[in-house]
This record gives C-alpha cells, structure tokens and sequence, in this order.
C-alpha cells in the first residue's frame, strides 16, 4: 500500500491517503476528531497487516487535534461541521464551531479533493463514543453488516442536529453510502482490533 496524496496543516502535521490502486472503491477515514484517535491505531495496523488491502484510507484526518488532544483542529474549527451543505451555519465559537464559512480548512477541502479524484462508492468513517452505527444515504443494508459484526445497533439518526456534518455533504447531498461508526471509547483499542478489521475485509468485497 503506497501514500496516494497527502497535505500539510496548519501546524505542518502530515494527512495522508494511502492505497493499492486496486479497483475498490471504498475510503475509510479515523480522526474526524482529535480527541477520537481510535481510529488511526486500527487503520495503520490493519494497513500494516494487510498491505494488499484493496481499500483506501485516511488513518487521520486531524492531526493537529489529536497533537493537541482535542476535537477540534487548529483552528479551533470542527471539521464535522464544516463541509459545504445545504444546513451549515455560522454558529458560536465552542467545541462544534463550524468554521468562518463551508470547507475553510485544510482538512476539509483535502478530504473534499480525495472524494472528487476518487469517485468512492462508500465511504466509512471512524468516531467515538456512541457505540452505534450511524449512516446517511443508501446505507442501510451495508450499516446492518456491519451491526453484525461489531454488535452495535444501527442508527440512521444520531440524535441531535448536525449542520455542515461530512454525512450530509457525503451521504445526502452527494449520494454516497456513508457510515458513521461510533466505538466505545472505554474498550481498549486492542480488543476492537478484531471486528473493525473483519469489517474492513468485509468491506473488500464492495
């Protein structure tokens, strides 16, 4: 698996796109959230145990906020409400700020690119701490596989409002499949080795 594209942020962190070439059109994401890191640990060791992997992913979106150990990146801005959606809006400056305006961070347009370069067919991201799986878009039926496999429900409402969320602008404006998979933040990361990486392969198939 080779690095396919990456960007410097704000404090000069690196986010990378990793990828085989192979035809599969499924991009996984970890680090929406800096204060979220579960998901870069399951990702880069399912990269290193699977080199081949047909997948793409993006083991963190965040650094700078993960650097920092916050939800937010640098600036201060949460990156899941800074997509270019129908509902975004200019809220107050706390932990769910949504930035000056749509797509204003680094993080946010370098995902963006990715998605238009390549074209996905479903898009899996990683969060915490919900211990849910949540979708927007055609997605039911790929959410209740995954329900399947790590025993957490399927949740097609997270349960309260989310403007300019990367599911909106993902799953509802751009048609592609989107799950949110919530882990539990109080399992230790090496006992969710197992099901998140059967869920990768599973997702291999797609």
């Amino acid at each position: 698996m080779k690095k396919i594209k990456s960007v410097k942020t704000q404090k000069e962190n690196e986010i990378l796109l990793f990828g085989s070439g192979k035809k599969c059109k499924v991009l996984v994401i970890g680090v929406f959230h800096g204060d979220e890191p579960q998901g870069k640990f399951l990702i880069e060791d399912y990269i290193n145990k699977n080199p081949e992997s047909g997948l793409y992913f993006i083991p963190c979106l965040n650094p700078d906020g993960m650097q920092m150990k916050k939800r937010t990146n640098a600036s201060g801005v949460d990156l899941n409400r800074n997509f270019p959606t129908g509902n975004w809006e200019y809220t107050s400056y706390d932990e769910f700020f949504g930035g000056e305006r749509p797509a204003s961070e680094i993080e946010t347009k370098f995902l963006i690119e990715v998605i238009k370069e390549l074209k996905p067919k479903i898009i899996l991201t990683l969060h915490a701490p919900f211990k849910v799986v949540n979708y927007d878009g055609d997605a039911k039926e790929i959410s209740k596989k995954i329900s399947a496999i790590i025993k957490y429900p399927v949740e097609e409402n997270i349960g309260y409002p989310t403007p300019g969320s990367f599911g909106t602008y993902a799953g509802i404006e751009n048609k592609i499949p989107a799950i949110t998979l919530e882990l539990d933040e109080t399992c230790p990361v090496e006992e969710l080795i197992s099901p998140v990486h059967k869920i990768f392969d599973m997702l291999e198939s797609y």
